[in-house]
Order: structure tokens, then sequence, then C-alpha cells
């Protein structure tokens, strides 16, 4: 199963994705850090399924109606991948 972390730029998807697989992504402040898809196996730990999770990192878009390369990158793996789930990753601050 391919769970896809979308949402707009410097929202909090690497962190997710770094927390979820236990990898050491590189994240920052600023947007545009994540410019291709990235996809690793979630742990054990977080899953009581002997499916194999997929957690799937997207760089940041504010619209699925791609503008810039990072946005055509989301939109085409959302739209043509058909990922089996999308979290939504907002920030609340």
């Amino acid at each position: 199963m391919r769970i896809a972390l979308a949402g707009n730029p410097n929202s909090g998807k690497t962190t997710m994705f770094n927390a979820l697989t236990g990898r050491n992504e590189k994240i920052g402040n600023w947007a545009g850090v994540t410019v291709d898809r990235k996809e690793f196996a979630i742990k054990k730990n977080y899953s009581e399924t002997s499916e194999e999770l997929i957690a799937v990192d997207l760089p940041g878009a504010y619209s699925m109606s791609p503008f810039t390369s990072e946005e055509s990158v989301t939109s085409g793996y959302v739209k043509n991948e058909h990922p089996d789930a999308i979290i939504n990753i907002v920030d609340a601050t």
C-alpha cells in the first residue's frame, strides 16, 4: 500500500516521512527542499498488518494545476500513479 504525503511547501511532509520511515532526508524552513518524490517502507512498529506500507514524500504543491516543476511532480504522481491513500500535511502555525 502506497501512502502519499502531500501538502503546501514547507508544511512538514519530509519531517513526517522521516518519522514514519526512520530516514534522515534533508529538511529546511524554506520552500523547494524536496524537488522529487521519495519512497521508503514505513517502520513495522507503525503497522499492525503484514502488508508492506510505503510512504511517498512529495514536493510541496499549492495546486494540482502545476505552475512549477515541483508541482508537476506532485500532480503527476497523484493523477497517474494512483496512491492507495493521500495524507494532506497541514502547517497549523
